[in-house]
């Protein structure tokens, strides 16, 4: 089992979701997060003050998958989350040694 953490632009979010659907998958966890990479943050002006935004606003979905359908979600993460600008995001991918269901007791594949 995978667990598959992206960090993309809010914006790419409803597009995103849908992809996934589209593909199988039937449940994600999805987080407001905000953090910075290489684009470092920027300015803005607020009032005829200039200040530095140095962290921007991201989106953080969480999906577990077998490991046969990581390398689908993956792919389909990468080509609909892309805008081809800076601060697109990024995809982590780890390996899960178990996945258990509250309600039922059940575990691994089952379980998700």
């Amino acid at each position: 089992m995978k667990k598959i953490e992206a960090i993309i632009k809010p914006f790419k979010l409803d597009e995103v979701r849908d992809a996934l659907t589209e593909i199988g998958i039937v449940g994600l966890t999805i987080s407001e997060v905000r953090g910075f990479g290489r684009q470092k943050g920027h300015k803005e002006l607020f009032r005829g003050s200039e200040y530095v935004v140095d962290l921007l606003p991201k989106v953080k979905i969480e999906v577990v998958v077998t490991d046969d359908m990581a390398q689908q979600v993956v792919d389909t993460l990468m080509t609909t989350a892309r805008t081809g600008n800076i601060g697109d995001g990024k995809i982590f991918v780890s390996d899960l040694s178990e996945v258990y269901r509250i309600r039922t007791g059940e575990r691994g594949p089952d379980a998700v």
